[in-house]
């Protein structure tokens, strides 16, 4: 029965990743030659079956009458009766309904854990620095030294975000001595609240049941409301099906799949309350060291552990590091040899990034010439994203929808303490900035981003009139907050003839990978922090076999193997169904199809998030 399943995940894997590759091409105009992992890093654009459908669409002739009418009572409704009968079960969790109390407990708390931060409680300092154990290199013999309760296994982790620090608390957990070094000047997070869905509740839980209840204790539970997609404006039409601006197109609930397995309800949290949670219970202050960013490292060979050095010439040592530093790692960087230029600290991500927008400008166009050194795959998207201090007028029924279109589309997500996190994509090149403010538009980002959800009048560029929706979570943020980065992500798939990545994707020698530096992905299914925390989990699990050094990289090569079907599935999902959500609209004109279409993505929501919710990983 594995075996099976091992099959199809791999065919799954495998059709995720030959659908990207037929459904991105680099124009010739900016083609640029691929690098070494044969991944080209510049603008993609979307071609194929859709795009033969919209051209071959504007040229017939347009039948006024098929488009008048109203959108179908039911899908004006947010919770239908297959939503409401899995929230009604005993076991679900149960909506509490917002209110001042809890509001002002969620946001003093994300308040405090951000000045924790910036105080750099915890963080490796002083005179414990000067003598931390890592800056000692151990005399070990060929062929490795026997790992022992007394002498444990020892590990550096590159990278203080989600995937450093889990992989830092679950080495603690094993008994490891571990070092996590975060590149930053400062331990401040980026960023707005995350979800952290089921399937990495349920890591956590394992690797330290105090973190999990922490993390739960800490957040806000989408899981108890509805989530789906809706159609951003008027579009369709008689023989299609009429749908009026933001009615739903799908809709599901999240706990279903998450009750089935066994898993707790889906949270979202704040970064700097995860953080604070991981630094504060998951290991031992003095653990994160910052500005500390790794610039290279030696495989010392047969046993012997690998020699890290750092940007300021400090050298440290230990038997594994781990290179959770982000889509733009310095660590995958030397592990695949790629040019100088492929590791670096553009922004990327959906919600984190450039602290202010002369940063963002900057970044942006850094963020096109590391891409191409780095192998990674511009998405097509451009992302504007905030927290916006508001109490959703959908809140207590809606924790997640997304607002579709042609070129573009709008996420939003409950956010805790009467907030919601908010994400703008829209299709354009790659390293475009806003105009600077002037007195004429003191706000150019708000500007851009009301004429392209425009609400009212003739509606935006192509006339589309969009659900007020979009406009009432942008109008509630201030032009300092929202942030502009374009999303990148990675090949689902290993693009690569070497034997020896083949049969270790992510790891060589003492050296392994995880999170965004292994499999970035584009933010769609919530799943990138979360498949993060999942490799965490494995690679320490792997680690905590070994019995002598000399094992490492085989244990290494092992969580590598186990991780990167499970996560090319999702990375392949994810990338696809960024793709398909701007040719949604196109679907809603097309009879048969449409229909047929909108109920095969109903029907396949469940079995998705049974995927994405497995106990095991």
């Amino acid at each position: 029965m594995k075996s099976s399943n091992r099959c199809i995940a791999t065919t799954l894997a495998i059709a995720a990743s030959i659908s990207q590759t037929a459904a991105f091409t680099t124009p010739s105009s900016s083609r640029v030659s691929p690098t070494q992992l044969n991944v080209v890093g510049e603008q993609a654009s979307s071609i194929g079956p859709a795009q033969v459908l919209r051209n071959l669409k504007e040229k017939l002739p347009q039948i006024s009458w098929l488009a008048e009418g109203g959108g179908s009572a039911s899908n004006k409704i947010d919770i239908p009766d297959h939503v409401a009968s899995v929230l009604a079960q005993p076991s679900a969790p149960k909506r509490e309904a917002e209110s001042d109390e809890r509001t002002e407990r969620i946001r003093n708390r994300a308040k405090q854990a951000s000045e924790d931060a910036m105080k750099l409680r915890g963080m490796l300092i002083g005179e414990d620095d000067e003598k931390a154990w890592w800056r000692t290199q151990k005399s070990i013999p060929e062929g490795g030294r026997v790992v022992t309760k007394d002498d444990p296994l020892t590990v550096i982790v590159a990278g203080g975000g989600l995937a450093g620090l889990v992989v830092a608390a679950a080495a603690h957990a094993k008994g490891m001595k571990v070092a996590l070094f975060e590149q930053a000047s400062s331990y401040a997070p980026y960023g707005g609240p995350i979800q952290i869905q089921s399937n990495a509740l349920r890591a956590l839980q394992q690797i330290n049941p105090t973190i999990f209840e922490e993390i739960v204790a800490a957040g806000t539970c989408t899981a108890d409301r509805v989530s789906g997609l809706k159609i951003g404006y008027r579009k369709g039409n008689k023989l299609a099906g009429l749908y009026d601006a933001g009615d739903w197109l799908v809709r599901f609930d999240t706990i279903g799949p998450a009750l089935e397995a066994g898993l707790p309800a889906t949270v979202v949290v704040d970064r700097p309350v995860i953080q604070q949670i991981l630094v504060k219970h998951g290991f031992p202050e003095g653990t994160v060291r910052i500005k500390s960013r790794i610039q290279q490292y030696e495989d010392l060979g047969k046993g012997r552990g690998v020699a890290v050095t750092l940007e300021d010439g400090t050298k440290a040592y230990a038997d594994a590091l781990v290179g959770a530093d982000g889509i733009w790692s310095q660590v995958r960087k030397n592990l695949h040899g790629l040019d100088d230029g492929a590791g670096g600290f553009a922004a990327s991500g959906a919600a984190g990034g450039a602290l202010d927008d002369a940063e963002a400008r900057k970044l942006a166009r850094d963020t096109v010439k590391i891409a191409a050194k780095a192998d990674r795959r511009f998405s097509g998207f451009t992302c504007y994203a905030a927290l916006a201090p508001h109490r959703a007028s959908n809140i207590e029924n809606v924790s997640y929808q997304i607002l579709l279109g042609e070129k573009k589309y709008f996420v939003s997500t409950d956010g805790g303490g009467d907030r919601q996190q908010w994400f703008a994509l829209i299709r354009e090149p790659a390293g475009g900035v806003d105009l600077e403010p002037t007195p004429e538009d003191p706000h150019p980002k708000l500007t851009r981003l009301r004429k392209e959800f425009a609400a009212t009048g003739a509606g935006d560029a192509d006339g589309n009139v969009w659900d007020p929706f979009a406009l009432e979570l942008i109008n509630a943020s201030s032009e300092e907050d929202i942030k502009r980065r374009d999303l990148y992500d990675g090949a689902p798939l290993l693009t690569t003839l070497d034997p020896q990545r083949l049969l270790s994707p992510w790891s060589k020698g003492p050296v392994a990978l995880c999170g965004d530096a292994a499999h970035p992905m584009m933010p769609n299914l919530g799943q990138g922090g979360c498949q993060a925390t999942e490799d965490g989990y494995r690679l320490i699990e792997e680690l905590s076999k070994v019995q002598n050094t000399k094992e490492v990289p085989g244990y290494l090569g092992g969580y590598s193997r186990v991780r990167v079907i499970r996560t090319a599935i999702i990375q392949g999902f994810a990338q696809l169904g960024s793709d398909l959500l701007v040719d949604f609209d196109l679907m809603m004109t097309i009879p048969l199809l449409g229909p047929f279409f909108l109920t095969m993505t109903q029907l396949s929501m469940p079995f998705i998030l049974r995927y994405l919710y497995t106990p095991s990983f």
